[in-house]
């Protein structure tokens, strides 16, 4: 005899040796039991492909709950994104800005910016043009007008490449044109000018050479630049240099 009662016993009841004998075994008060031979009266234990396929259930509901969330979540990114978005470009649009629509100006505006073209205002002068300081109205903007003296032989010809050139060129180490001006002044002469981007720190050869005292004595102590910022100066000049080189070639390539 085998008495296993009230034993708070749990699992499957074999079914070989001594529990192949029902009269043989006691089993009772161990309600937790399954299984065994037809005469114990058990119930039948529960098969491990319904284990198995509760225990799939269960994975695909948490799969997807965590799809669900992710989902929500992309949803919700992709809504702010586009409402920021949309909120930028309404406050761009409100806001006069040259750099979301074109600017025209005249020669009479580019004449009030520069106060007549004053030599107070001028800051270089080059083969074909003049550049002067001037400050546009319309956008209250510091620029650089670059005036084309049109009686010198090859002036006319330099504006045209220039603007041209200009059209195609996009890089941070060059300067970037606002706008041309192709007009007359008040005599009835042809003028043209281009209107670039105005940068406030002086001329770059008076930075790379010593410009001696007189006007410029107090700038003299912020000119000495050191070695690791002239070296700096020269990259930003050769990356620039070879962006033409490659801009140029294509251009000569498409016209070959």
């Amino acid at each position: 005899m085998l008495n296993l009662s009230f034993n708070m016993l749990h699992g499957q009841v074999p079914i070989q040796g001594v529990f192949q004998n029902s009269s043989a075994i006691s089993i009772v008060g161990n309600n937790e039991l399954c299984g065994g031979i037809a005469k114990l009266d058990l119930p039948p234990c529960p098969s491990f492909k319904s284990s198995k396929n509760k225990l799939s259930h269960r994975t695909k509901m948490i799969l997807l709950v965590v799809g669900l969330v992710i989902f929500l979540s992309l949803f919700v990114s992709f809504f702010i994104f586009l409402q920021r978005h949309h909120v930028s470009k309404k406050k761009a649009s409100s806001t006069p800005s040259i750099k979301h629509q074109f600017l025209r100006v005249s020669y009479a505006e580019l004449l009030k910016a520069t106060n007549g073209f004053s030599e107070a205002n001028l800051i270089g002068v080059g083969s074909y043009a003049s550049v002067f300081k001037g400050i546009l109205d319309k956008v209250q903007m510091v620029v650089a007008v670059k005036v084309l003296n049109l009686q010198t032989r090859g002036a006319s010809e330099s504006f045209t490449l220039e603007c041209k050139a200009l059209r195609a060129i996009r890089h941070r180490n060059l300067l970037k044109i606002l706008t041309i001006c192709s007009s007359v002044d008040f005599h009835g002469n042809e003028f043209k000018a281009l209107v670039y981007e105005f940068m406030a720190n002086g001329n770059l050869g008076n930075w790379l050479h010593q410009v001696g005292v007189g006007d410029h004595e107090q700038l003299e102590e912020h000119r000495n630049l050191k070695l690791i910022q002239r070296l700096n100066i020269s990259t930003d000049i050769a990356s620039a240099l070879q962006y033409l080189i490659v801009v140029v070639s294509r251009q000569l390539f498409m016209v070959i």
